[in-house]
């Protein structure tokens, strides 16, 4: 693993690897997340579901915590060694004229959704943590002392976006990201290796999910504002 972390294609291929995992996740949590709008009872039936099964859990949990820690860690590192050979390039011709915007500042928008998902884990990931290991309430209801009171992670999600400031930060925080899966989706599949007939469907793919998915969870964190 090592050997290929130290070659700038294998850098670049584990950071496509990594990114195509948690596009994956993305749509499983916005598939979950869109569920608290069409069915809140479905909703909360899936959320404890999610949240107590020993699998996900103490296996796919922790994946996750390391994959995201991975791409984020690495794209900084891609980032600064490659620093030097834009340098160069640039000196010897206009190389803003050869790439996007997107391309150009994918730190600074992977930078800004990092902080974004820190706020989100304080938000969401560590007072579940806190609820289910700290206080030892796996039952996931309201009122752990009354079974009737029902499960309480739909009026957790929509008592979070009461606050205007927050709804704000997270539709800039999913306009990020949409601006960073633009580039990043494309750019994933080149550098596994996916250039072939499918090339020209992927890349339409890839708008629709780079766009449509950030769109869907600023629909979310909107419809909770303005309904609660």
């Amino acid at each position: 693993m090592s050997g290929i972390l130290n070659s700038s294609i294998g850098r670049k291929f584990a950071m496509a690897l990594s990114a195509l995992f948690l596009m994956v996740f993305l749509l499983q949590h916005f598939s979950i997340n869109i569920l608290s709008v069409l069915s809140p009872d479905t909703f909360n039936d899936v959320s404890h579901f999610m949240g107590t099964f020993w699998v996900i859990q103490y296996l796919l949990q922790p994946v996750l915590i390391i994959g995201v820690i991975f791409h984020f860690v690495m794209g900084f590192v891609l980032e600064i060694k490659n620093n030097k050979a834009r340098q160069i390039s640039y000196a010897k011709n206009n190389g803003g004229a050869n790439s996007t915007w997107m391309s150009r500042n994918m730190i600074w928008s992977g930078g800004f959704i990092l902080v974004f998902m820190i706020i989100h884990f304080i938000d969401f990931w560590i007072p579940e943590l806190n609820t289910k290991f700290v206080v030892g309430d796996m039952s996931g209801l309201v009122d752990p002392n009354n079974i009737e009171s029902g499960y309480r992670y739909h009026e957790e999600l929509v008592h979070k976006f009461v606050p205007i400031w927050r709804v704000a930060l997270y539709c800039v925080g999913f306009i990020f990201l949409a601006l960073h899966l633009l580039h990043g989706f494309n750019s994933s599949f080149q550098s596994v290796g996916a250039n072939n007939k499918y090339t020209k469907g992927l890349k339409g793919f890839s708008k629709i999910y780079a766009i449509g998915i950030p769109l869907g969870f600023i629909f979310i964190a909107l419809f909770h504002h303005f309904n609660h």
